[in-house]
């Protein structure tokens, strides 16, 4: 297998392509990485704003036409009808290999001649799931509406434009899994990049006698979970994050409770070594801070359900809880209390979810994929 600083054995000719540029998350420490790594392929995407993401300045981007509508900058989501029609009608020409990196309907560029692999965050959410989806965005009831009545539609696009992808790789087994469910399509799993440098463990005899949260502050992530359990248990958790929910859960939180907002990366990795556990109470596809946390050499107390399947040991780098109740976190909190964690070897484990494994499985899956088209073409 090659490393992530060997040469790649790919065509020159790559284009990226990426749902929206208009606000920070993990697709967007995916694309940087997948940038770093094809630094002169273009980035076709439907909107890009350098203003509110400053890292994106001087990259070569291709926004469509979307990326001049009104407002869309501020607020892409009453828009998402529009998606389908934008990205099945971009053509990408003159590239070898297309890199799709896709939550929403990227997927569905056209690139005739070219080998096209999806790094598939998840599948549309908002057409699959959209009730989950819905309750977490402050859509107007309008746009509600029309995305519910034209959801048999959008479906149908988007599992045709599934079809024309040459090959799927999943970012965990639950994304493997709505691929294989939703578009009727097999992938290989490759776990999204953590640049694990940034993370230390703590010098022995400095731990800290908090818990630490580490999260957008929005409903699906159930921290008013976690404050619950944290109310009864009366110990200290550390909230580090922003979000529209920060006031209702700040009214739930009793004096052992911190909000501190959002930090500086620098003090995030000192307060994850030195806490006792991370508490991750929600249900997410992957997860980075909890393999963050892992890499500061710190337990992950979670619910059993999303990415931490995937990325957390049980007993050994960290404890789950079966049921969404403050009572069973609370639990598992009290049980965390009893194991003796060894942080060097919890860092050790968070050594296979780093970005140089990444970089490294990435590149074979492409190279891999890339044969495979070339036997096909000589046959």
């Amino acid at each position: 297998m090659p490393t992530a600083n060997a040469a790649p054995a790919l065509p020159p000719r790559i284009a990226l392509v990426h749902d929206w540029l208009n606000q920070a998350g993990g697709a967007e420490v995916v694309l940087g990485v997948l940038h770093e790594m094809f630094p002169a392929a273009p980035i076709y995407t439907s909107i890009a704003d350098p203003q509110r993401l400053p890292f994106i300045a001087g990259w070569d981007l291709r926004p469509s036409w979307m990326d001049r509508l009104p407002g869309i900058h501020a607020r892409h989501q009453p828009y998402l009808p529009l998606y389908p029609l934008d990205w099945a009608s971009r053509r990408i020409v003159g590239q070898d290999l297309i890199l799709s990196n896709k939550s929403g309907f990227c997927h569905a560029v056209r690139a005739p001649g070219a080998l096209h692999v999806c790094y598939c965050l998840t599948p549309t959410r908002y057409v699959w799931t959209p009730d989950d989806y819905l309750a977490h965005e402050d859509l107007p009831p309008g746009a509600r509406l029309a995305l519910h009545a034209i959801l048999p539609l959008l479906r149908r696009i988007d599992r045709a434009a599934a079809q024309r992808v040459d090959h799927f790789v999943a970012i965990s087994s639950v994304v493997r899994d709505r691929i294989r469910r939703y578009y009727g399509r097999e992938s290989e799993i490759i776990f999204p990049p953590t640049d694990l440098d940034g993370f230390q463990l703590a010098p022995e005899g400095e731990l800290g006698d908090y818990h630490l949260i580490l999260a957008r502050l929005v409903p699906y992530k159930r921290i008013d979970l976690a404050i619950e359990a944290f109310n009864q248990l009366g110990r200290r958790l550390v909230i580090v994050g922003e979000g529209r929910d920060r006031a209702r859960l700040e009214a739930l939180a009793g004096p052992t409770i911190v909000f501190r907002g959002r930090l500086p990366q620098a003090e995030v990795g000192q307060l994850l070594a030195r806490a006792r556990g991370l508490i991750w109470p929600g249900v997410e596809d992957y997860g980075l801070a909890p393999v963050e946390a892992m890499a500061s050499g710190r337990p992950v107390i979670a619910l059993r359900a999303g990415g931490v399947l995937d990325t957390v040991v049980e007993s050994h780098s960290g404890l789950f809880f079966d049921r969404p109740e403050p009572e069973a976190l609370a639990a598992a909190v009290r049980a965390a209390d009893a194991i003796d964690w060894r942080p060097a070897a919890i860092r050790a484990h968070a050594e296979a979810f780093g970005r140089p494994a990444f970089e490294a499985r990435l590149r074979a899956c492409l190279d891999r994929a890339l044969a495979g088209r070339s036997r096909q073409a000589l046959s």
